[in-house]
């Protein structure tokens, strides 16, 4: 390092610092319609509902139950995750009712879709992380290859935390003729990693991009966004309502629950079928991730507050991001639809279903789950003891 190294500014020194895989800030053109969105106030975008982003409690207490040697076992499959085994085979024949879902893992799903092909949230990569040798590793394989995936009309992504926009993931669709829809500002990423401006739909929530007949809405979620130490919260996170001649879907991104589920569901549903994020909460951070009874709450606002359509679970079984155990998600959720009587689909990673058609609901985690306790199940009246009468208070009758 010379002497003059010393006079350049620290936030240049920081970003000089930044690996390809970190992104890009926003500025010019893109940065100048970012301070005119109505969702960005005070230098930052903000939430529809007031959110805290940094864990809470004691960062202790917290390190001790997340690096504690039982709990981290709890946190991962004791043996081969069931990872379908035909999906190329089966996405060769089109669907029979016009909508097809396949759950590629975590928050990666490709909705066939009135003759159109979506992929939300696609992440190929082996660590959700920016480097290579550390972070979260995959804990079960992808069920085929991007370039077996075959073509794609749109690629939409939710926010870009490095779980949801992976670098070598866009790098490989970028060499396709493949349309990107993202939220304000994700764009400066895609478009340091090679993805022209011509091909990119960046959206503000509440706007809408028309590709192949197919509209695409951002909408409102509770989240946040950054991809390095220093986060500026100058990129938007949303979830996304998707609208073809014959059907409507939704996919939730990352987000806690908040009222606006109700309104965007009756601005662009009912849907057909619902992908709403179920994993990775916690106590800590309660109000960015939702619980899977949250998680069904937010499906049936999103239904007009009645059980409809299909709930696929995301967000859960691929990366290890929380304390809970790793089948929990997944458990809570069969249990949240049974007491809701909605349908719920539990595919296999790589398992193709149309949501009109015969749904998978075996809970095929529970073969590579280590014991899940329930504390959320409520006892059943028959469950509980019986009460002899001359134990009962019976003041209250007189």
């Amino acid at each position: 390092m010379t002497g003059a190294d010393y006079l350049l500014p620290f936030r240049t020194k920081l970003r000089s610092m930044r690996t390809e895989s970190f992104g890009a800030d926003p500025a010019g053109a893109r940065m100048e319609r970012i301070r005119r969105s109505p969702h960005f106030v005070d230098g930052v975008f903000q939430n529809p509902v007031g959110a805290r982003t940094r864990p809470s409690g004691s960062t202790v207490e917290f390190a001790k139950i997340y690096f504690h040697k039982e709990q981290r076992a709890r946190r991962t499959p004791t043996g081969t995750v069931p990872v379908h085994a035909t999906t190329l085979a089966d996405l060769a024949v089109p669907p029979a009712t016009g909508l097809r879902l396949t759950w590629m893992g975590h928050s990666s799903v490709l909705a066939e879709i009135d003759g159109r092909r979506i992929l939300f949230d696609p992440v190929w990569g082996e660590r959700c992380s920016p480097f290579p040798f550390a972070g979260p590793k995959r804990l079960h394989p992808t069920p085929l290859s991007l370039a077996a995936l075959g073509p794609v009309d749109v690629v939409v992504i939710s926010h870009d935390h490095y779980d949801h926009l992976d670098l070598p993931t866009i790098r490989a669709l970028a060499r396709t003729d493949t349309v990107f829809a993202v939220p304000l500002g994700v764009g400066a990423h895609l478009e340091r990693w090679g993805v022209p401006t011509s091909r990119m739909r960046e959206l503000d929530w509440n706007e809408t991009a028309t590709v192949s007949g197919i509209g695409l809405t951002a909408t409102p979620a509770r989240h946040f966004c950054g991809r390095g130490l220093r986060n500026q919260q100058h990129t938007l996170w949303a979830s996304w309502a998707v609208t073809g001649p014959e059907h409507r879907i939704y996919h939730s991104g990352d987000t806690g629950y908040f009222p606006g589920f109700r309104d965007i569901g009756a601005e662009h549903g009912p849907f057909d079928a619902t992908m709403i994020q179920i994993g990775a909460y916690s106590e800590y951070w309660p109000d960015i991730h939702m619980t899977p009874a949250e998680g069904m709450r937010a499906h049936l606002d999103l239904q007009g507050g009645r059980p409809h359509g299909v709930l696929l679970p995301i967000h859960w079984g691929t990366f290890n991001l929380a304390p809970h155990a790793w089948g929990e998600p997944g458990e809570w959720t069969k249990d949240a639809g049974e007491e809701a009587g909605q349908a719920v689909a539990f595919p296999r990673p790589g398992e193709p279903f149309e949501p009109a058609g015969k749904l998978p609901t075996e809970p095929w985690w529970r073969a590579v789950s280590q014991p899940i306790a329930t504390p959320w199940r409520r006892p059943k009246v028959t469950d509980a003891p019986p009460v002899h009468r001359e134990e009962v208070d019976l003041a209250g009758e007189r």
